[in-house]
């Protein structure tokens, strides 16, 4: 599998708890944090339950 690049762009705070632990999953624990992730139909899922807060890279 390749790799994906996310970057937090907008806050969880005041956002549903689950929202701020898929964050926290990913790794994206501050504004700006860019993470590399696996490309898998897991961290897919998590990126489109939190796609109004973070940006795909590439």
């Amino acid at each position: 599998m390749g790799k994906i690049r996310v970057k937090l762009v907008r806050s969880g705070i005041g956002r549903p708890r689950r929202h701020r632990e898929t964050l926290r999953g990913l790794g994206l624990t501050r504004l700006g944090r860019v993470r590399e992730l696996e490309d898998t139909p897991a961290v897919r899922g998590m990126i489109r339950q939190v796609q109004h807060l973070v940006e795909v890279l590439d």
